[in-house]
Order: structure tokens, then C-alpha cells, then sequence
């Protein structure tokens, strides 16, 4: 929890106003209620549009849930993604989206925590059955009641289009508190299973006030939606920003630079974020297309190629810059339009309206300008905490300890370096280490094993799989992935590279050493 004193700071400040999500997105779609919001391929929704739809579906909501359930949602991002995650916050619940790549194993651990009075998913996706899966969850009494999107419903299971036809009168609506939880989102860190982290209506509303200044959005901009809605980046920006500043979005079902491209030179988008790989798939395909609506692309979340990136964007016309955060503190720092091209690509900019960032040594004491150390960071769009509250979320005066290591300029500008934590980032994925490492462990060929990201031009980083053999045995990359797959993993976590080594370096303590490891493989 964010520390009272804290808080007040930032209710004197004007940066928590008393303010819901559910009256920005009312107001804004009273606002620009005959101009477009959302675009779906074919499907484009005016703002009044989806102020009805939300309004229909919100009170079954109500009537299924009690105030403060979670409505857990697992989709692709198709319109009705925005539609769920909106009525769920105006039902009086808390919107849970899920990583459309999650498969069982993950599924299972996550819903096991948040315990959803309803889940909305798709028939099937890029090969798993979902439907099919959310139904066991049902029979496992994970889940009460699953409603499906874009299929054909079965007995036990409420179709969304019947949703739709739900009276949309103005009922007796549960009126939420500014600090009340309004989303959960998943991160995969460190640790096997992901953590749960809460956001209010105050923290994200605070976040998405912070875009005019550091992107200097107006409600002509829109946005190009290929980041995955059950991300925070995707949600904030994809699902949220349009309902609370009124720009608009064309939504990607999935990430193809084809798609993205028509996206500019039909529907006009003009910015995305994302990682470097989007920008560089981008710049790679646009041919003659007119891309001249385009003029942002804001990056982070992996370790950026500056040249690359650069050149991709002056491919693409448009300007290039950084920013920095996570789930827990979505915008930590970041650089604006005002910035030279050095400082927006070559630094991560700095701390954003309210927010506050210092470089700390192993004490915890504020290192000096010029010197690494752990990035943290405390802020009015921080969340309120995790889902577990036997995980130390922050310190006792409430600074987020980010486990990433930077280094301030005299200037503020922050550079982020590296990570204390061992996750890989592939493609803007958050990818345990650990995780892989228990399961390939569990191997019968497998006697010690190691699970590293090395650099890649395009995704930032691939897994790769470090392996010490048992006595006669063998092992192929197909092995591993094969093994890990009978896990139900998701794709995006399987390693792309085998070594096979005779042993693996361990400090004094008998720790890996992952530092020595990687070291070697990228050498090697």
C-alpha cells in the first residue's frame, strides 16, 4: 500500500482528484460521442457507440457479480476486448486481462489467485482452445460463468452477442471510490508464477494524464494498437486513452507489420509504442505507402539497437523516443517531443510529472549522478500493490524497487543498464528464467541447467537453454522444447538455442553465476 502520507502528498498536489474512470469515460464519450473511437477492421464504433455497448453489457455484469469481483478477460485485440474491460470497471468489478499467449500452465496459476466471477474468451486462438479449456476451469470450480466472443456458444456458457441485447437503461449503478481497485494486471518477473498487480482508478486516470505532456496527444491522434490489450502498455494506451483524452485506436488482432503499415496509410494512425521491433518491422515494409500521418513512436521495455532504431525511423518519418516503466509504475521516466534527438534515443528522459526516480547501492542509500545502481522509483500512477500481500511491494516510505539498474546524468536523465532480476525480454515479454530452468530441471537427461537471453537484432533477446548432461545421455533443442511444451507453456517462452556444456559456473555460495554464463554463450 502506498504510505497515507504519500497520498496526501498527492491529493495536495492535484494529481489524485477525486476523480473514476467511470466519469472520465462517460464524459468523454458525451463529449465526442459522433466521432470514432475504436476501429476493428471492418468494424468502426463511434464513442456514443461503445458508451451504449459498455452500458448493456456492464449491467449483466451487475447482475452476475457482486462489487469488487474480478471479470477476468483472455482475448485477442478485437473491439469487444474494449467493451468487456470498460463495463467491468463501470459494473463496480475489476477488469483482470490476460496475456492472449498465456496457455494452461499459466492460466491456471493466475486464475487460481484472482478467483473471476466471470471469464470472457474466445472460441480458439492461434491454435489453443480456449473455450474449451475455460470450461474445464468451470467444472474445476476455478470459474463461474464464461462468456464467449466470436464463436458458437455450447450449453453452460453465456454468448456475448445476447449481451448486447441487454436494455441499456440507467439502472442503480455501483458507484466505485477513486482508490478503489479498477484493474489487475499479471507480470511474469522473477518468479514462476506471475504477480498480481493492482491499479486504482486515481493511479491509472494519473498515468493517462501524463500523455499530452510527454506526447503532446490531442484527440486528432491515433493510436496504432499492435501491442497486446492484456499488456499494460496495450491496455493503457490501446483500450483507456481514447475514453479519457479522446483520441482513437485501430486495433491489430495480432502484431503483422503488413497490417500495421495499412493501419497508417488507410485509418491514419500517427503514433505506437511498443518494443524496437515493431519500428523496425515497420520501416522494413512500408515501401511507397503514405506514411505521412505517422509522426511518434515511443519505445522501451528491451534493449534498444539506437542506430537501427533510428534509421527505421527516419524510414518512417516520424520521431523516435524513450520512455521507462513497468506494471507496477507504468511511466517512470520518459523523454518528450521537446527533447534533442540525443536525449530522446539515447537516454530513457526523466521522471514524469509527480514522479520521482533515485539510483541506490545495495544499502539502499541515493547514489550519486554518474554511478550505476537499482533503479526506484515512486509515484501517483504506482499501483496499490500485489494481489499476495506477503510480497514486500514497497518500502516503508514508498519508493518501488524496480530490480533494474540505471545510471542518473546531472541533468535527471536516466539511462537504464541492466537487471538485478533474471527475466528475459523478448519482443517486449517478460520471459522467467527460473521458470524454465524448474521445468527443464525436471528433465531425466538434464543434471544442471541454466536459461539465459542472448541479444537479438529484432526481438531484443531469444531464450537460450544452457544444459549440463547426465552420464550418457543427449539432448536436442527439439528435446527441450518438446519437454516443455507437455508443461503447456506459452510459445513465446520457448528457447530458440541449446548449448550443451560440461558444467556451469557457480560463485563461492554455490549461486549460479548467470553473469559468467551469458558471458560465455554470447563469446562463444
Amino acid at each position: 500500500m502506498i504510505p497515507a502520507e504519500l497520498a496526501d502528498r498527492y491529493r495536495r498536489a492535484g494529481h489524485w482528484r477525486g476523480e473514476t474512470l467511470v466519469e472520465r469515460f462517460q464524459a468523454t464519450c458525451a463529449e465526442h460521442a459522433a466521432r470514432t473511437a475504436v476501429i476493428d477492421g471492418d468494424a468502426q464504433l463511434r464513442f456514443g457507440q461503445v458508451a451504449e455497448t459498455v452500458e448493456r453489457v456492464a449491467q449483466w455484469l451487475a447482475s452476475m457479480t457482486n462489487p469488487g469481483d474480478v471479470v477476468a478477460w483472455q482475448l485477442p485485440n478485437w473491439w469487444e476486448a474494449v467493451i468487456v474491460h470498460h463495463a467491468a470497471i463501470a459494473a463496480g468489478c475489476v477488469s483482470n486481462p490476460l496475456n492472449p499467449t498465456w496457455r494452461e500452465r499459466e492460466l491456471r496459476a493466475v486464475i487460481a489467485i484472482s478467483k473471476p466471477a466471470v471469464l470472457v474468451v474466445p472460441e480458439s486462438w492461434r491454435g489453443f482452445e480456449t473455450l474449451e479449456f475455460a470450461q474445464q476451469l468451470q467444472a474445476d470450480s476455478m470459474v463461474s460463468a464464461v462468456v464467449l466472443v466470436r464463436g458458437i456458444a455450447r450449453p453452460g456458457v453465456f454468448d456475448f452477442q445476447h449481451l448486447l441485447k441487454v436494455p441499456a437503461t440507467a439502472g442503480a449503478r455501483r458507484v466505485p471510490s477513486a482508490d478503489a481497485p479498477a484493474v489487475l494486471l499479471y507480470t511474469s518477473g522473477t518468479t514462476s508464477v506471475p504477480k498480481g498487480v493492482l491499479h486504482t482508478h486515481q493511479s491509472l486516470l494519473c498515468e493517462i494524464d501524463s500523455f499530452p505532456s510527454i506526447h503532446a496527444l490531442t484527440p486528432a491522434d491515433r493510436y496504432l494498437g499492435g501491442a497486446p490489450l492484456g499488456h499494460i502498455a496495450g491496455l493503457v494506451y490501446g483500450a483507456m486513452t481514447p475514453f479519457a483524452l479522446g483520441t482513437s485506436t485501430v486495433l491489430l488482432e495480432r502484431w503483422v507489420p503488413g497490417r500495421g503499415i495499412a493501419a497508417i496509410a488507410v485509418d491514419r494512425a500517427t503514433f505506437q509504442t511498443g518494443p524496437p521491433t515493431f519500428l523496425q518491422t515497420l520501416a522494413s515494409g512500408a515501401g511507397r505507402a503514405d506514411l505521412s500521418s505517422f509522426r511518434l513512436f515511443s519505445t522501451g521495455g528491451a534493449a534498444i539497437p539506437t542506430d537501427a532504431a533510428r534509421a527505421a525511423a527516419a524510414r518512417l518519418g516520424c520521431v523516435l523516443k524513450r520512455a521507462y516503466g513497468s506494471t507496477e509504475l507504468p511511466t517512470l521516466t520518459a523523454t518528450t517531443m521537446d527533447d534533442d534527438e540525443r536525449a530522446r534515443t539515447e537516454t530513457d528522459g526523466r521522471a514524469i510529472g509527480g514522479a520521482e526516480v533515485r539510483i541506490t547501492g545495495p544499502d539502499g542509500d541515493a547514489l550519486r549522478a554518474g554511478e550505476e545502481g537499482e533503479i526506484w522509483g515512486r509515484a501517483p500512477e504506482m499501483f496499490a500493490g500485489y494481489t499476495d500481500p506477503a510480497i514486500d511491494a514497497l518500502t516503508s516510505d514508498g519508493w518501488f524497487r524496480t530490480g533494474d539498474l540505471g545510471v542518473l546524468d546531472a541533468d535527471g536523465l536516466l539511462r537504464v543498464t541492466g537487471r538485478l532480476k533474471d527475466i528475459i525480454i523478448r519482443g517486449g515479454e517478460n520471459i522467467s528464467a527460473s521458470e524454465l530452468e524448474d521445468i527443464l530441471s525436471s528433465h531425466p537427461a538434464v543434471a544442471d541447467v541454466a536459461v539465459v537471453g542472448v541479444p537479438d537484432e529484432k526481438l531484443g533477446e531469444r531464450v537460450c537453454a544452457v544444459v549440463v548432461l547426465r552420464r550418457g545421455a543427449s539432448m536436442t533443442l527439439d528435446d527441450a522444447v518438446a519437454h516443455l511444451r507437455a508443461h503447456h507453456i506459452a510459445t513465446h517462452k520457448l528457447p530458440e538455442r541449446l548449448e550443451v556444456v560440461t558444467s556451469l559456473p557457480r560463485t563461492a555460495s554455490g549461486k549460479l553465476a548467470k553473469a559468467s554464463v551469458r558471458a560465455a554463450i554470447i563469446g562463444g
